[in-house]
């Protein structure tokens, strides 16, 4: 645990205490994990936040990207990966050839969970082609999560007609992750469009001041349309998780309203 409070120390020894928690269980939760050596696994963290830890592999030694893979695997009976470059994907496969591989957003996973068509809505949407390994990225985070998702590509308001015509998707979804690179304004019409939530991504696309998304990040975080989050350049991963944790709940309420009427 680490970090935890008292509270949450207190509720696990009465888990014990009441035969609920095994004790090795309990000893990770209280440690804060597993500790590999050269990294320290956070193996109780989906049970604090609902998602469990994933892989950034971007940077990582393959085989230890692998390594930790396999453990948080081990633990969970699933794991996701993010930024997975050749030869870590490659390592991936010798250990499970049934590895989810999506080239283009750079996501390997692989799940032991029997197959789910996940729970309410979240749509990811790109203003461009160029936005796809981000959108990718994020709609591969957000399945994993456990989210149903739809994709919505190339709506970008260089032809604002391609987006009018999907309003009712943009209404019908739970929560919407819109990516866009360029001057990044895609975001804000959807908020202006929709009561749903919006986390608009920067991409890191486009010419000369666009900057790496910077443009596209301050456009975003200037805009006038309320009901918008942002999160950081390219971060579809982050964008992802936030969408999750809102579908999640709005499924919830909206499946409770159902049992009560």
């Amino acid at each position: 645990m680490g970090e935890g409070t008292a509270a949450e120390l207190a509720e696990i020894l009465e888990a014990v205490a009441a035969g609920r928690l095994p004790v090795a269980e309990a000893q990770r939760r209280i440690g804060g994990g597993v500790d590999m050596g050269f990294a320290r696994l956070d193996t109780d963290r989906e049970r604090r936040t609902g998602v469990p830890e994933v892989v950034f592999a971007a940077s990582k030694a393959p085989a230890e990207a692998v390594a930790i893979a396999r453990r948080l695997h081990a633990e969970h009976g699933r794991v996701l990966l993010t930024r997975v470059g050749r030869r870590t994907r490659d390592l991936l496969r010798e250990w499970r050839p049934d590895l989810r591989y999506n080239e283009r957003g750079r996501t390997a996973s692989v799940d032991d969970r029997s197959p789910s068509p996940g729970v309410g809505s979240v749509l990811v949407v790109t203003a461009g082609t160029g936005d796809l390994p981000v959108a990718e990225e994020a709609a591969e985070t957000a399945r994993f999560c456990g989210s149903a998702v739809r994709r919505i590509t190339d709506v970008g308001v260089a032809g604002l007609h391609r987006l009018l015509a999907e309003v009712e998707a943009l209404r019908s979804a739970e929560a919407v992750v819109v990516v866009a690179g360029m001057e990044g304004a895609l975001p804000g019409v959807v908020a202006a469009l929709t009561d749903r939530p919006v986390v608009a991504v920067p991409a890191s696309v486009g010419y000369g001041v666009a900057r790496g998304g910077y443009a596209a990040l301050l456009t975003m975080l200037a805009s006038c349309a309320p009901g918008m989050a942002v999160v950081n350049v390219d971060n579809g991963f982050g964008a992802a998780v936030m969408a999750h944790r809102i579908n999640r709940r709005a499924a919830a309420a909206r499946a409770a309203e159902g049992g009560r009427a």
